[in-house]
Protein backbone atom coordinates (compact mmCIF):
# COMPACT_ATOMS: atom_id res chain seq x y z
CA UNK A 1 0.00 0.00 0.00
CA UNK A 2 2.98 2.62 -0.64
CA UNK A 3 1.35 6.52 -1.34
CA UNK A 4 1.50 6.86 -4.81
CA UNK A 5 1.27 10.47 -4.32
CA UNK A 6 4.81 11.70 -3.30
CA UNK A 7 4.00 15.93 -3.44
CA UNK A 8 5.05 17.07 -0.27
CA UNK A 9 2.79 19.20 2.27
CA UNK A 10 4.43 22.70 0.91
CA UNK A 11 3.28 21.61 -2.62
CA UNK A 12 -0.28 21.26 -2.42
CA UNK A 13 -2.72 24.10 -3.44
CA UNK A 14 -5.41 25.70 -1.97
CA UNK A 15 -8.46 24.92 -2.92
CA UNK A 16 -9.46 26.76 -5.47
CA UNK A 17 -12.80 28.25 -3.33
CA UNK A 18 -10.49 29.12 -0.23
CA UNK A 19 -7.73 30.64 -2.78
CA UNK A 20 -9.89 32.64 -4.70
CA UNK A 21 -12.68 33.97 -1.53
CA UNK A 22 -8.58 34.90 0.24
CA UNK A 23 -8.15 36.70 -3.00
CA UNK A 24 -10.58 38.23 -3.58
CA UNK A 25 -10.87 39.83 0.35
CA UNK A 26 -6.87 40.31 0.00
CA UNK A 27 -6.74 37.56 3.20
CA UNK A 28 -3.06 36.60 3.80
CA UNK A 29 -2.30 33.28 5.58
CA UNK A 30 0.58 32.36 7.78
CA UNK A 31 3.46 30.75 5.24
CA UNK A 32 4.20 27.83 5.75
CA UNK A 33 0.44 27.40 6.62
CA UNK A 34 0.74 25.08 10.03
CA UNK A 35 -1.96 22.97 11.01
CA UNK A 36 -4.83 24.52 12.08
CA UNK A 37 -2.86 27.90 11.70
CA UNK A 38 -4.53 29.44 8.93
CA UNK A 39 -8.01 28.58 10.55
CA UNK A 40 -7.60 30.07 13.75
CA UNK A 41 -6.38 33.54 12.15
CA UNK A 42 -9.18 33.28 9.94
CA UNK A 43 -11.76 32.26 13.16
CA UNK A 44 -10.22 35.76 14.67
CA UNK A 45 -10.64 38.06 11.65
CA UNK A 46 -14.30 36.85 10.74
CA UNK A 47 -16.34 39.85 11.93
CA UNK A 48 -14.05 42.12 9.45
CA UNK A 49 -15.59 39.53 6.67
CA UNK A 50 -19.57 40.17 6.98
CA UNK A 51 -20.19 38.71 3.61
CA UNK A 52 -17.93 35.24 4.14
CA UNK A 53 -19.68 32.56 4.45
CA UNK A 54 -17.10 32.16 7.43
CA UNK A 55 -17.67 28.84 8.62
CA UNK A 56 -17.35 27.08 5.02
CA UNK A 57 -14.71 28.81 4.53
CA UNK A 58 -13.03 27.77 7.64
CA UNK A 59 -14.51 23.94 6.71
CA UNK A 60 -12.66 24.03 3.49
CA UNK A 61 -9.71 24.95 4.85
CA UNK A 62 -9.51 22.23 7.63
CA UNK A 63 -11.02 19.85 5.54
CA UNK A 64 -7.89 20.56 3.10
CA UNK A 65 -5.35 20.72 5.85
CA UNK A 66 -6.82 16.94 7.39
CA UNK A 67 -6.56 15.32 3.75
CA UNK A 68 -2.69 16.82 2.76
CA UNK A 69 -2.04 13.71 5.31
CA UNK A 70 -5.09 11.57 4.64
CA UNK A 71 -5.70 11.99 1.20
CA UNK A 72 -2.74 13.32 -0.32
CA UNK A 73 -4.19 12.76 -3.98
CA UNK A 74 -7.56 14.39 -3.34
CA UNK A 75 -5.64 17.62 -1.42
CA UNK A 76 -3.61 17.53 -4.50
CA UNK A 77 -6.92 18.72 -6.85
CA UNK A 78 -7.67 22.02 -6.88
CA UNK A 79 -11.17 21.73 -6.87
CA UNK A 80 -12.60 19.08 -3.93
CA UNK A 81 -14.85 20.11 -1.87
CA UNK A 82 -14.72 18.83 2.01
CA UNK A 83 -17.36 17.56 3.69
CA UNK A 84 -18.21 18.87 7.64
CA UNK A 85 -15.83 17.31 10.40
CA UNK A 86 -17.50 14.17 11.38
CA UNK A 87 -17.53 12.94 7.98
CA UNK A 88 -13.36 13.74 6.76
CA UNK A 89 -12.62 12.12 10.57
CA UNK A 90 -14.82 8.94 9.91
CA UNK A 91 -13.74 8.45 6.26
CA UNK A 92 -10.94 5.83 5.09
CA UNK A 93 -7.14 7.24 4.22
CA UNK A 94 -5.30 6.87 1.14
CA UNK A 95 -3.69 4.09 2.40
CA UNK A 96 -7.00 2.05 3.30
CA UNK A 97 -8.89 3.32 0.14
CA UNK A 98 -6.22 2.05 -1.81
CA UNK A 99 -6.20 -1.49 -0.35
CA UNK A 100 -9.48 -2.00 -0.94
CA UNK A 101 -9.06 -0.97 -5.07
CA UNK A 102 -6.50 -3.52 -5.39
CA UNK A 103 -8.80 -5.78 -3.30
CA UNK A 104 -11.64 -5.45 -5.40
CA UNK A 105 -9.60 -5.73 -8.63
CA UNK A 106 -7.85 -8.45 -7.57
CA UNK A 107 -11.77 -10.45 -6.90
CA UNK A 108 -13.31 -9.61 -10.22
CA UNK A 109 -10.68 -10.63 -12.10
CA UNK A 110 -10.20 -14.05 -9.81
CA UNK A 111 -14.03 -14.39 -10.65
CA UNK A 112 -13.79 -13.41 -14.17
CA UNK A 113 -10.76 -16.35 -14.56
CA UNK A 114 -13.38 -18.98 -12.75
CA UNK A 115 -16.79 -17.51 -14.33
CA UNK A 116 -14.40 -17.79 -17.77
CA UNK A 117 -12.49 -21.16 -17.95
CA UNK A 118 -13.35 -23.08 -20.92
CA UNK A 119 -13.07 -26.36 -19.19
CA UNK A 120 -13.83 -25.19 -15.66
CA UNK A 121 -12.07 -27.49 -14.20
CA UNK A 122 -9.00 -26.17 -12.25
CA UNK A 123 -7.65 -28.16 -9.36
CA UNK A 124 -8.66 -27.54 -6.10
CA UNK A 125 -4.41 -26.69 -5.42
CA UNK A 126 -4.38 -23.41 -7.95
CA UNK A 127 -7.67 -22.10 -7.00
CA UNK A 128 -5.96 -21.56 -3.56
CA UNK A 129 -3.24 -20.22 -5.18
CA UNK A 130 -5.28 -18.28 -7.13
CA UNK A 131 -7.46 -17.05 -3.80
CA UNK A 132 -4.01 -16.26 -1.94
CA UNK A 133 -2.86 -13.56 -3.89
CA UNK A 134 -2.15 -10.59 -2.28
CA UNK A 135 -4.35 -7.31 -3.20
CA UNK A 136 -0.80 -5.73 -4.53
CA UNK A 137 -0.85 -9.01 -7.15
CA UNK A 138 -4.07 -8.57 -8.73
CA UNK A 139 -3.85 -4.82 -9.83
CA UNK A 140 -2.28 -5.60 -13.40
CA UNK A 141 -5.90 -6.41 -14.85
CA UNK A 142 -5.77 -4.03 -17.35
CA UNK A 143 -9.85 -3.88 -18.14
CA UNK A 144 -12.86 -3.00 -15.98
CA UNK A 145 -15.44 -5.22 -13.98
CA UNK A 146 -19.30 -4.77 -14.43
CA UNK A 147 -20.86 -2.90 -12.20
CA UNK A 148 -20.17 -1.48 -8.71
CA UNK A 149 -22.65 -0.37 -6.20
CA UNK A 150 -21.37 1.24 -2.96
CA UNK A 151 -24.59 1.27 -0.67
CA UNK A 152 -23.18 3.72 2.21
CA UNK A 153 -21.51 6.65 0.64
CA UNK A 154 -20.68 8.95 2.44
CA UNK A 155 -17.82 11.28 1.47
CA UNK A 156 -17.11 9.17 -1.12
CA UNK A 157 -13.54 8.32 -0.65
CA UNK A 158 -13.53 4.28 -0.85
CA UNK A 159 -15.85 4.49 -3.80
CA UNK A 160 -13.76 6.92 -5.61
CA UNK A 161 -10.41 4.65 -5.38
CA UNK A 162 -12.46 1.16 -6.17
CA UNK A 163 -14.89 2.41 -8.33
CA UNK A 164 -12.02 3.12 -10.84
CA UNK A 165 -11.55 -0.77 -11.96
CA UNK A 166 -15.37 -0.67 -12.90
CA UNK A 167 -17.27 -0.13 -16.04
CA UNK A 168 -20.37 1.53 -14.18
CA UNK A 169 -20.31 2.57 -10.73
CA UNK A 170 -23.38 3.50 -8.13
CA UNK A 171 -22.76 5.67 -5.21
CA UNK A 172 -25.68 5.57 -2.85
CA UNK A 173 -25.87 8.12 0.19
CA UNK A 174 -29.54 9.32 1.89
CA UNK A 175 -27.91 12.59 2.77
CA UNK A 176 -28.27 15.11 0.09
CA UNK A 177 -25.41 17.77 1.12
CA UNK A 178 -23.04 14.53 0.72
CA UNK A 179 -24.17 13.60 -2.33
CA UNK A 180 -23.95 16.87 -3.57
CA UNK A 181 -20.09 16.93 -2.71
CA UNK A 182 -19.70 13.41 -3.83
CA UNK A 183 -21.11 14.54 -7.44
CA UNK A 184 -19.12 17.51 -7.76
CA UNK A 185 -15.93 15.68 -6.58
CA UNK A 186 -16.43 12.35 -8.72
CA UNK A 187 -16.12 15.17 -11.92
CA UNK A 188 -13.18 16.41 -9.85
CA UNK A 189 -11.71 13.42 -9.71
CA UNK A 190 -12.55 12.58 -13.85
CA UNK A 191 -14.52 9.67 -12.38
CA UNK A 192 -16.92 9.62 -15.46
CA UNK A 193 -18.71 6.48 -14.77
CA UNK A 194 -20.04 6.99 -11.27
CA UNK A 195 -23.73 7.75 -11.21
CA UNK A 196 -25.13 9.46 -7.42
CA UNK A 197 -28.09 8.48 -5.72
CA UNK A 198 -29.58 10.11 -3.03
CA UNK A 199 -31.56 7.69 -1.06
CA UNK A 200 -31.68 5.42 1.68
CA UNK A 201 -28.84 2.36 0.42
CA UNK A 202 -31.64 -0.60 2.09
CA UNK A 203 -34.36 0.42 -0.34
CA UNK A 204 -31.94 0.77 -2.93
CA UNK A 205 -30.78 -2.86 -2.89
CA UNK A 206 -34.66 -3.83 -2.78
CA UNK A 207 -34.58 -2.51 -6.29
CA UNK A 208 -30.87 -3.46 -7.24
CA UNK A 209 -30.05 -5.18 -10.40
CA UNK A 210 -27.37 -7.92 -10.49
CA UNK A 211 -24.15 -6.14 -10.16
CA UNK A 212 -20.28 -7.27 -9.56
CA UNK A 213 -19.71 -6.15 -6.47
CA UNK A 214 -21.42 -4.44 -3.36
CA UNK A 215 -19.20 -2.40 -0.89
CA UNK A 216 -21.53 -1.33 2.24
CA UNK A 217 -19.76 0.63 5.46
CA UNK A 218 -22.47 0.18 8.18
CA UNK A 219 -22.49 3.15 10.55
CA UNK A 220 -20.96 2.43 14.11
CA UNK A 221 -21.98 4.91 16.24
CA UNK A 222 -25.67 4.88 17.80
CA UNK A 223 -28.37 7.55 18.41
CA UNK A 224 -26.08 9.15 21.49
CA UNK A 225 -22.98 9.35 19.03
CA UNK A 226 -21.56 6.27 20.74
CA UNK A 227 -19.39 3.65 18.89
CA UNK A 228 -20.75 0.33 18.33
CA UNK A 229 -18.51 -2.47 18.27
CA UNK A 230 -21.23 -5.41 17.59
CA UNK A 231 -22.27 -6.13 13.83
CA UNK A 232 -25.93 -6.10 14.89
CA UNK A 233 -25.65 -2.77 15.81
CA UNK A 234 -24.68 -1.26 13.01
CA UNK A 235 -26.47 0.57 10.53
CA UNK A 236 -27.66 -0.90 8.22
CA UNK A 237 -28.27 -4.23 9.49
CA UNK A 238 -25.89 -6.49 7.06
CA UNK A 239 -27.37 -9.37 9.06
CA UNK A 240 -30.99 -8.79 8.34
CA UNK A 241 -29.90 -7.90 4.35
CA UNK A 242 -27.26 -10.71 4.14
CA UNK A 243 -29.47 -13.06 1.98
CA UNK A 244 -30.67 -10.41 -0.41
CA UNK A 245 -27.21 -8.91 -0.55
CA UNK A 246 -26.04 -12.19 -1.95
CA UNK A 247 -28.89 -12.48 -4.40
CA UNK A 248 -28.17 -9.12 -5.83
CA UNK A 249 -23.75 -9.46 -6.39
CA UNK A 250 -20.90 -11.90 -7.02
CA UNK A 251 -18.70 -10.44 -3.94
CA UNK A 252 -20.27 -8.08 -1.15
CA UNK A 253 -17.32 -6.38 0.80
CA UNK A 254 -18.37 -5.29 4.23
CA UNK A 255 -16.06 -2.94 6.45
CA UNK A 256 -16.63 -3.16 9.94
CA UNK A 257 -14.71 -1.32 12.97
CA UNK A 258 -11.45 -2.72 13.94
CA UNK A 259 -12.62 -3.17 18.01
CA UNK A 260 -15.14 -6.26 16.38
CA UNK A 261 -14.82 -9.71 17.19
CA UNK A 262 -14.12 -10.83 13.92
CA UNK A 263 -14.33 -15.00 14.87
CA UNK A 264 -18.20 -13.83 16.32
CA UNK A 265 -18.61 -11.30 13.07
CA UNK A 266 -17.68 -14.39 10.76
CA UNK A 267 -19.89 -17.47 12.36
CA UNK A 268 -22.89 -14.54 12.50
CA UNK A 269 -22.82 -14.33 9.11
CA UNK A 270 -21.99 -18.00 8.00
CA UNK A 271 -25.10 -18.62 9.79
CA UNK A 272 -26.95 -19.98 6.52
CA UNK A 273 -23.72 -21.52 4.55
CA UNK A 274 -20.34 -20.54 4.40
CA UNK A 275 -20.00 -17.10 2.62
CA UNK A 276 -17.29 -15.61 4.37
CA UNK A 277 -14.10 -16.23 1.95
CA UNK A 278 -11.58 -13.75 3.36
CA UNK A 279 -10.98 -11.68 5.90
CA UNK A 280 -8.37 -8.64 5.82
CA UNK A 281 -7.37 -6.80 9.13
CA UNK A 282 -5.82 -3.59 7.77
CA UNK A 283 -3.48 -1.21 10.35
CA UNK A 284 -1.52 1.79 8.94
CA UNK A 285 1.56 2.36 10.97
CA UNK A 286 1.07 -0.58 13.12
CA UNK A 287 -2.30 0.93 14.05
CA UNK A 288 -5.79 -1.46 13.16
CA UNK A 289 -7.91 1.03 10.91
CA UNK A 290 -10.46 -1.35 9.94
CA UNK A 291 -11.52 -4.80 9.21
CA UNK A 292 -13.17 -6.08 5.77
CA UNK A 293 -15.12 -9.46 5.34
CA UNK A 294 -15.56 -10.65 1.91
CA UNK A 295 -18.18 -12.63 1.19
CA UNK A 296 -19.84 -14.67 -2.11
CA UNK A 297 -22.45 -17.34 -2.11
CA UNK A 298 -21.58 -21.16 -3.16
CA UNK A 299 -22.78 -20.64 -6.63
CA UNK A 300 -23.38 -24.78 -7.40
CA UNK A 301 -22.81 -28.47 -5.70
CA UNK A 302 -19.63 -28.55 -7.20
CA UNK A 303 -18.24 -25.34 -6.10
CA UNK A 304 -19.34 -26.46 -2.88
CA UNK A 305 -17.67 -29.22 -2.03
CA UNK A 306 -14.19 -27.58 -3.58
CA UNK A 307 -11.49 -27.51 -0.27
CA UNK A 308 -11.00 -24.00 -1.11
CA UNK A 309 -14.48 -22.77 -0.44
CA UNK A 310 -14.67 -24.44 2.87
CA UNK A 311 -11.33 -22.59 3.81
CA UNK A 312 -11.65 -18.99 4.89
CA UNK A 313 -8.54 -17.03 3.54
CA UNK A 314 -7.07 -14.52 6.38
CA UNK A 315 -4.99 -11.00 5.08
CA UNK A 316 -2.92 -9.53 7.85
CA UNK A 317 -1.84 -5.91 6.61
CA UNK A 318 0.46 -3.12 8.36
CA UNK A 319 1.40 -0.93 5.54
CA UNK A 320 3.46 -2.87 2.69
CA UNK A 321 3.65 -5.98 4.61
CA UNK A 322 0.68 -8.48 3.90
CA UNK A 323 0.55 -12.10 5.43
CA UNK A 324 -1.74 -13.87 4.26
CA UNK A 325 -2.89 -17.61 5.31
CA UNK A 326 -5.58 -19.98 5.40
CA UNK A 327 -7.61 -20.90 8.72
CA UNK A 328 -7.44 -24.40 7.83
CA UNK A 329 -3.23 -23.87 8.03
CA UNK A 330 -3.82 -23.01 11.47
CA UNK A 331 -5.93 -26.06 12.73
CA UNK A 332 -4.20 -28.44 14.84
CA UNK A 333 -0.93 -26.47 15.19
CA UNK A 334 0.66 -25.38 18.55
CA UNK A 335 2.80 -22.39 19.49
CA UNK A 336 5.99 -23.91 20.19
CA UNK A 337 6.89 -22.49 23.53
CA UNK A 338 10.83 -21.27 24.48
CA UNK A 339 12.24 -24.35 26.49
CA UNK A 340 14.81 -22.76 27.91
CA UNK A 341 15.41 -18.96 29.91
CA UNK A 342 15.70 -15.98 27.43
CA UNK A 343 18.48 -14.49 27.64
CA UNK A 344 20.62 -11.57 26.67
CA UNK A 345 22.00 -11.58 22.93
CA UNK A 346 19.04 -13.28 22.16
CA UNK A 347 15.64 -11.29 19.66
CA UNK A 348 12.52 -10.64 20.82
CA UNK A 349 9.62 -9.72 18.18
CA UNK A 350 6.16 -8.52 18.72
CA UNK A 351 3.76 -8.74 16.11
CA UNK A 352 2.24 -6.05 14.29
CA UNK A 353 -1.05 -5.39 15.25
CA UNK A 354 -2.90 -6.96 12.31
CA UNK A 355 -1.42 -10.18 13.33
CA UNK A 356 -2.25 -9.41 16.94
CA UNK A 357 -5.91 -9.08 16.23
CA UNK A 358 -5.91 -11.94 13.75
CA UNK A 359 -4.35 -14.37 16.90
CA UNK A 360 -2.26 -16.40 14.33
CA UNK A 361 0.36 -16.76 17.08
CA UNK A 362 0.79 -20.45 16.71
CA UNK A 363 1.17 -19.91 12.77
CA UNK A 364 4.32 -17.59 13.21
CA UNK A 365 6.31 -20.44 15.17
CA UNK A 366 5.41 -22.65 12.50
CA UNK A 367 6.83 -20.39 9.29
CA UNK A 368 9.79 -18.92 11.30
CA UNK A 369 12.69 -20.28 13.36
CA UNK A 370 11.44 -18.55 16.74
CA UNK A 371 9.45 -19.69 20.26
CA UNK A 372 6.61 -17.79 21.68
CA UNK A 373 7.91 -17.13 25.52
CA UNK A 374 4.14 -18.52 26.77
CA UNK A 375 1.57 -19.26 25.24
CA UNK A 376 -0.53 -15.74 26.58
CA UNK A 377 2.58 -13.29 26.48
CA UNK A 378 2.43 -12.72 22.77
CA UNK A 379 5.93 -11.85 22.49
CA UNK A 380 8.47 -14.69 20.50
CA UNK A 381 12.15 -15.33 20.76
CA UNK A 382 14.98 -16.37 18.63
CA UNK A 383 18.81 -16.97 18.65
CA UNK A 384 19.65 -15.39 15.38
CA UNK A 385 17.92 -12.14 14.03
CA UNK A 386 14.80 -12.43 11.70
CA UNK A 387 14.56 -9.52 9.29
CA UNK A 388 11.08 -10.87 7.46
CA UNK A 389 9.34 -11.29 10.96
CA UNK A 390 6.17 -8.65 10.50
CA UNK A 391 6.61 -6.73 13.27
CA UNK A 392 9.14 -4.82 15.82
CA UNK A 393 12.20 -6.65 16.28
CA UNK A 394 14.71 -5.84 19.02
CA UNK A 395 18.01 -6.92 20.54
CA UNK A 396 18.23 -8.34 24.41
CA UNK A 397 20.69 -6.14 26.34
CA UNK A 398 19.60 -7.42 29.06
CA UNK A 399 16.58 -9.96 31.45
CA UNK A 400 16.09 -9.53 34.84
CA UNK A 401 13.34 -10.60 37.56
CA UNK A 402 11.45 -8.68 39.84
CA UNK A 403 13.86 -8.90 42.50
CA UNK A 404 14.56 -5.50 43.46
CA UNK A 405 18.36 -6.24 43.74
CA UNK A 406 18.79 -7.71 40.53
CA UNK A 407 15.91 -5.27 39.08
CA UNK A 408 18.28 -2.39 40.26
CA UNK A 409 20.93 -3.53 38.91
CA UNK A 410 19.30 -4.17 35.51
CA UNK A 411 18.06 -1.08 35.07
CA UNK A 412 20.98 0.95 36.36
CA UNK A 413 21.93 4.22 34.08
CA UNK A 414 18.47 3.56 32.74
CA UNK A 415 16.48 6.91 33.69
CA UNK A 416 13.86 7.15 30.75
CA UNK A 417 12.74 4.27 28.06
CA UNK A 418 9.96 3.17 26.08
CA UNK A 419 7.72 0.78 28.30
CA UNK A 420 5.44 -1.88 27.52
CA UNK A 421 3.91 -4.98 29.13
CA UNK A 422 2.29 -8.29 28.14
CA UNK A 423 0.49 -10.85 30.04
CA UNK A 424 1.77 -8.46 33.23
CA UNK A 425 -0.73 -7.91 36.78
CA UNK A 426 0.37 -4.49 36.08
CA UNK A 427 -0.57 -1.42 33.83
CA UNK A 428 2.08 0.67 31.76
CA UNK A 429 1.25 3.40 34.50
CA UNK A 430 1.36 1.31 37.41
CA UNK A 431 5.02 -0.52 36.45
CA UNK A 432 6.30 3.10 35.04
CA UNK A 433 5.92 4.57 38.58
CA UNK A 434 7.59 1.73 40.57
CA UNK A 435 10.53 1.81 37.85
CA UNK A 436 10.49 5.47 38.19
CA UNK A 437 11.74 5.96 34.96
CA UNK A 438 10.54 8.77 32.39
CA UNK A 439 9.16 7.71 28.74
CA UNK A 440 11.12 8.07 25.44
CA UNK A 441 14.82 7.78 24.45
CA UNK A 442 16.28 4.32 22.51
CA UNK A 443 15.53 1.90 25.57
CA UNK A 444 12.73 -0.56 25.18
CA UNK A 445 11.42 -2.31 28.24
CA UNK A 446 8.82 -5.38 28.05
CA UNK A 447 7.42 -6.58 31.43
CA UNK A 448 5.99 -10.04 30.75
CA UNK A 449 5.82 -13.21 32.36
CA UNK A 450 6.58 -16.26 30.99
CA UNK A 451 6.05 -20.22 30.67
CA UNK A 452 6.71 -20.73 34.26
CA UNK A 453 4.92 -18.29 35.67
CA UNK A 454 7.86 -15.87 36.02
CA UNK A 455 7.65 -12.11 35.83
CA UNK A 456 10.37 -10.90 33.75
CA UNK A 457 11.66 -7.63 32.66
CA UNK A 458 13.48 -7.59 29.07
CA UNK A 459 15.35 -4.29 28.44
CA UNK A 460 16.25 -4.27 24.48
CA UNK A 461 17.14 -2.20 21.83
CA UNK A 462 15.15 -1.47 18.81
CA UNK A 463 16.56 -3.34 15.25
CA UNK A 464 15.33 -2.48 11.92
CA UNK A 465 12.52 -0.08 10.90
Amino acid sequence: MKQKNDISHSELPLPKYVRDVLSKHNISLPSPLGEGAGVRLLALQSHRYPDIDMPYLLNQLTGWQTARTKLPSWAAKEDIIYPPHLSMEQCSSEHTAEYKAQLVSRLIRLSSLVTNSPQNEQSSSSVVESATLTPREGTEQKGRGGTFCDLTGGFGVDFSFMSRHFERAIYVEQQAKLCEVARHNFRALGLTQAEVVNGDGTAYLHQLDYVAVIFLDPARRNEQGGKTVLISDCTPDVLTLEEELLEKADTVVIKLSPMLDWHRAVDELNRLDSVVREVHIVSVRNECKELLLVLQKTKDETEATTAVDKSLQMFCVNDDSVVSYSLRETLGVSQRILSTAPMASQYLYEPNASLMKAGCFSLLTARYPLSALSLNSHLFVSDEAIDAFPGRKFRITAVSSFNKKELRHSLSGIDKANLAVRNFPMSVAELRKRLKIKEGGDIYLFATTDAENKHLLFICEKIGM
